[in-house]
């Protein structure tokens, strides 16, 4: 009998309603999450295998995906054809299979190769796991096998841009982000308009640093009154960004920062309201704000702050505005007459910002003495990244007449990849730790960017990765721990600090084999003697408790055979370092995983859980549901979502962590929809005075609309 139209689409459809029958209960009250393995199944033969090309074999397929133009004949050109064809075969055996739809739907549309056309598929996640580890073992065998294994098993995950590009001929750059600074001259800004569309073209997010620029109003070659200030610029980088694709696989996303005590400060973030004048106003760019101390000491007095010009403090003090303590120099430049300034109330400042963050989610903001004292790297960080995570030092550029480089600076590229916590010391920890550190270093020496020659520069001679975590709440509620307990924020600790020690080992191993530190290892805290300001001194000295403070948490570490290091550990490995130095200049920044975690099945970064079933909006297609990682009927009451459990337990478990992370962590903060601004200036106090370094995102949950509730839904929001 012949099948209708509406039945055929039904047919075609199918996944996606057994998907979405995880969003409602069935009459016991349970979550059906059978449907949506049933979904992942109808998607896997309905979908993903009749639109899969085949091969009579695997060497037929290697060598049309070469003759074609698909993967890089380099990288398979490393190892031995004999070893290529078993890792893919080996790769097969483990019968690798999506745990959630949302995982498999994300995997085939956003990460396997397609034929150009889009309309048939290449690669299953075993084939593209491979691929990445031919390309970032560089002809070790064994290294390719090791990481074939952590990224199969789930262990760890790279990032989108390297998980997404390695190995594939037509590509962008394997890296996540990117960091420029923009100086006061016309030049530097020319080129910061170009390094936006080089670098969008090419992958990750970029962020640029406007804190240099002068303020709207200032003078140009001393006649007062020309400039127009910074945001006339960052017209010019949306525009940028919004040409340039990067390679279809997204668009290139952008962010600008500026300094509290910027006079344009004000502007600057009017510019994302919805009202905003249309002349200035800014759709496409995120913004984050730099907030000294000085700023909350002057909020909690009810005083007036003074702007500074940073045309003035350049020409006076020598050095650019980013790159002066503004903190400490405060009281210098509100004394000196020859500073031009202006004044606003400081808690206006602060009531603007959670104003704005109301309505858009932004600005992130960076705690800039915070972030500066635990800084172990010489230098001045000046600015975060897109996702406010990635915290370096930089240093200017300075620009011939026709825009050829006079001086080259560094500006930053850190590429990121995450462990599954849980998944990490279900395997003892250790080996998955050395083996990520190894896998991400691989992509910093893969990546060379001569269209940025600053960001080549610093990426040569630092060789910064951002080792991050995700799953931490997946495990807690596994292990039967509520997030944010007492329990929850020892493991945190004990957790960090023992893959900081592993990272560190890691990268001394790299020191040690390429016979070389990171450029300016000497001057960092990680050569200064020990207890005199040494980087491991605060696991030497007391400061910190190297055991746990739980029962439950130290049996935890026995049951998984993972060991915390000890103070003899680190006293050692402090040793080794200053001995050989370390290979990276930074090695851990946690960012908000994304899509990563979906595939992998993690939930997010270290945050709680948004919602037991998250709701994803998918282009075209409407909405995607997602279950919570190890989340059964039987464990719910350990899945508390993070407006439940607050904002003040997700800024306590980021405290434990961030004192064992050299960069930032990615911090999201969730308020109910009763929240207020002042409700949003005292989180950010309160993350401020717990030694947070930086703050993400806002997210206020939205209620249902009165009347569009639907009986039996997991989700209570739309």
């Amino acid at each position: 009998m012949a099948t209708t139209t509406a039945e055929r689409i039904t047919a075609a459809a199918d996944f996606h309603a057994l998907n979405a029958m995880l969003n409602l209960y069935d009459s016991e009250g349970r979550i059906p999450f059978e449907k949506d393995r049933q979904a992942v199944e109808v998607f896997m033969t309905a979908q993903i295998q009749p639109n899969t090309l085949s091969f009579v074999s695997q060497e037929d397929k290697l060598t049309w995906l070469v003759r074609e133009g698909y993967y890089d004949p380099q990288v398979l050109a490393g190892y031995d054809r004999a070893f290529v064809l078993a890792l893919f075969a080996h790769a097969r055996r483990a019968a690798f299979r999506f745990q959630t739809f949302l995982g498999a739907w994300k995997f085939y549309t956003s990460y396997a190769l397609k034929t150009f056309d889009g309309k048939h598929y290449l690669e299953d996640f075993a084939d593209r796991c491979v691929m990445v580890a031919l390309t970032l073992a560089q002809g070790d065998d064994q290294q390719a096998r090791q990481l074939m294994e952590e990224m199969l098993s789930g262990r760890f995950q790279p990032a989108t841009p390297t998980f997404l590009n390695a190995g594939k001929q037509q590509r962008g750059e394997l890296i996540s982000c990117f960091l420029l600074r923009i100086e006061d001259n016309m030049e530097s800004i020319g080129r910061a308009v170009n390094s936006a569309l080089q670098l969008s073209k090419r992958g990750g997010g970029v962020a640029f640093l406007l804190s240099n620029l002068r303020e709207a109003g200032a003078p140009i070659k001393r006649i007062e009154n020309q400039s127009s200030g910074v945001v006339p610029v960052m017209k010019m980088l949306e525009d940028a960004f919004s040409y340039a694709n990067q390679l279809g696989a997204r668009q290139g996303a952008g962010a600008v920062w500026l300094h509290a005590h910027h006079p344009d400060i004000l502007r600057f973030l009017d510019t994302r309201r919805e009202n905003a004048d249309e002349k200035i106003r800014i759709k496409t760019l995120s913004l984050g704000v730099v907030i000294p101390d000085i700023t909350f000491q002057l909020a909690k007095e009810d005083a007036q702050m003074a702007l500074f010009s940073p045309y003035d403090v350049e020409r006076l003090y020598g050095n650019p505005f980013a790159d002066c303590a503004i903190g400490d120099l405060y009281p210098q430049l509100v004394a000196d007459e020859r500073v031009r300034k202006r004044w606003i109330r400081a808690r206006d400042l602060f009531q603007r910002l959670a104003e704005i963050q109301f309505e858009s989610g932004y600005p992130y903001i960076m705690f800039e003495d915070t972030v500066n004292r635990a800084n172990p790297v010489a230098g001045r960080i000046t600015m975060s990244n897109l996702c406010s995570e990635i915290l370096q030092v930089s240093t200017p550029s300075t620009y011939d007449e026709n825009l050829s480089y006079a001086h080259i600076g560094e500006d930053i590229s850190c590429n990121l990849g995450s462990l599954n916590i849980a998944k990490a010391m279900d395997a003892g920890l250790a080996g998955t730790v050395e083996t990520a550190i190894r896998a991400l270093t691989s992509v910093s020496e893969h990546t060379r960017i001569d269209a940025v020659p600053s960001i080549r520069r610093a990426n040569d001679e630092g060789h910064a990765i951002g080792l991050g975590q995700m799953n931490l709440h997946g495990f807690l509620a596994r292990e039967g721990i509520q997030y944010g307990s007492e329990e929850a924020l020892d493991f945190t600790d004990m957790y960090f600090m023992t893959v900081a020690y592993h990272a560190y080992r890691a990268s001394h191993t790299l020191a040690v084999e390429h016979g070389t530190a990171f450029r300016g290892f000497a001057d960092s805290a990680y050569a200064k003697p020990a207890g005199e300001g040494n980087y491991f001194d605060k696991y030497t000295d007391g400061r910190l408790s190297l055991a746990p403070r739980t029962e439950l948490v130290r049996a935890l570490f026995e049951r998984f055979g993972v060991a915390i290091p000890t103070e003899a550990d680190w006293a050692e490995l402090r040793d080794d370092i200053l001995r050989d130095g370390i290979y990276n200049q930074n090695l851990q920044a946690v960012p908000p995983t994304g899509s990563i975690s979906y595939i992998n099945h993690s939930t997010s970064s270290i945050h709680p859980i948004a919602s037991k079933i998250e709701i994803r909006k998918e282009g075209k297609l409407g909405r995607v549901y997602y279950p919570a990682a190890y989340m059964t009927n039987e464990n719910l009451e350990y899945y508390k979502d993070a407006y439940e459990i607050g904002w003040k337990a997700i800024v306590d478990t980021y405290a434990e962590a961030t004192q064992h992370v050299d960069q930032g962590l990615s911090l999201t903060l969730f308020f109910p929809d009763t929240a207020t601004t002042r409700d949003l200036n005292k989180a950010q106090i309160y993350a401020w005075r717990k030694g947070i370094k930086t703050l993400y995102y806002i997210r206020i949950r939205q209620q249902a609309l009165e009347g569009t509730e639907v009986q039996g839904c997991v989700s209570c929001t739309l």
